[in-house]
């Protein structure tokens, strides 16, 4: 019988680092330091980009744009698809434009909007995306999944980032109002039969979502 343990502290630091980003990415990355964002670690973008290409991704909204980060890694998974992405900030925007050129990235392959999340999201058109990528307010988590719900096609993916928020999430002393509302998402996927979903230790947590039907 194979041992069983956990996977320890040395093996996760190897997954996180093996993913491989180049200047582009890392260029992406320091303007995320500079205006003060956390994008997605390389773990868990290469994560997103791997799912979307899986899936043959065509159509991809994403909340929370940040410097481009997260786009860019599915932009290049997906030659064919629209990255739809949204954030508050338009000067975050700006870098994220710039940050997709230098990539060779046509402009016609993405879409910028500026503006909050939820109404943003209320104004596309329903079962239009195969893949929705969440990584905005937490607390507004259980929003988004319904509006993603609503937005992505049968069989597409939904996926929120920072699903173990700072290992908080599994710490039941922990009641903040975004890791309240992290558990409160993971318990109303849970019960849904009209999903499937599974917790990744990618990165701050990834959570993967798959619209049954």
């Amino acid at each position: 019988m194979a041992k069983d343990s956990m996977i320890n502290a040395a093996s996760l630091a190897f997954a996180e680092a093996y993913p491989r980003e180049d200047a582009v990415l890392a260029e992406a990355r320091q303007r995320a330091t500079v205006v003060g964002v956390a994008p997605i670690g390389a773990s868990g973008g290469a994560t997103i980009s791997f799912l979307a290409a899986a899936i043959g991704a065509k159509a991809v909204v994403e909340i929370g744009t940040g410097t481009g980060v997260s786009g860019l890694w599915v932009l290049r998974a997906t030659p064919d698809a629209v990255l739809t992405s949204v954030d508050l900030e338009a000067e975050h925007q700006r870098h994220a434009r710039e940050v997709f050129s230098l990539a060779g990235i046509p402009p016609q392959r993405f879409r910028l909007i500026a503006g909050a999340a939820l109404d943003v999201m209320s104004r596309l058109a329903d079962g239009n995306y195969d893949l929705a990528f969440l990584d905005g307010d937490k607390v507004e988590y259980a929003e988004y999944l319904d509006e993603a719900v609503r937005l992505v096609r049968p069989g597409g993916l939904i996926c929120f980032d920072n699903a173990l928020w700072h290992d908080r999430v599994a710490d039941p002393a922990q009641r903040d109002p975004e890791t309240s509302a992290i558990r409160d998402l993971l318990q109303r996927v849970s019960d849904d039969d009209g999903l499937r979903a599974i917790v990744l230790p990618v990165g701050d947590g990834l959570l993967a979502v798959q619209k049954i039907a």
